[in-house]
């Protein structure tokens, strides 16, 4: 979501949400957190906390990001930033992930994720899920046709 984030006792669990198609352009953040919790299904929400480091993923192209840009869309007062590499920026001016960093105050650390590490973190997971995915319509689209045919094409 873009409400505020998920926190989580280890990196690998929230690296592991990178493979969910809405968890994709998320930021991996590193926090100190204080104070009061909820907890929720995926984490714990705390009234208060502090960011030291952000891991921005690839840029839409799989490249490694080497910049944030205007995402094109956001709220009031809000622009949504998303990571892009040199060649991807197009007419949008990025802001460097060290300007951004020096923006964000107190020590702040972004680093982009290599192109590497996000591409077998993320591709063999949802290779496998859509494999499953797909093989369960296929599945049912020979079931239809059996049903319309008589059964001869249900068999195999």
């Amino acid at each position: 979501c873009d409400c505020g984030f998920h926190c989580l006792h280890e990196r690998c669990e929230a690296q592991a949400l990178l493979c969910a198609a809405e968890y994709r352009k998320a930021v991996l953040l590193e926090v100190v957190v204080l104070g009061a919790y909820i907890r929720f299904e995926l984490g714990m929400r705390y009234a208060r906390q502090r960011v030291r480091a952000a891991t921005v993923g690839p840029c839409a192209c799989r490249r490694t990001a080497t910049g944030l840009a205007d995402a094109g869309w956001g709220r009031p007062g809000w622009q949504v930033l998303e990571p892009v590499c040199g060649a991807c920026a197009g007419g949008r001016t990025p802001l460097s992930l060290a300007d951004f960093a020096r923006r964000g105050g107190e020590g702040l650390r972004v680093v982009a994720s290599p192109e590497a590490e996000v591409e077998s973190a993320v591709t063999a997971a949802e290779l496998v899920a859509e494999a499953a995915l797909l093989q369960a319509r296929l599945d049912w689209f020979q079931g239809q046709l059996a049903k319309l045919t008589g059964g001869e094409h249900g068999k195999g």
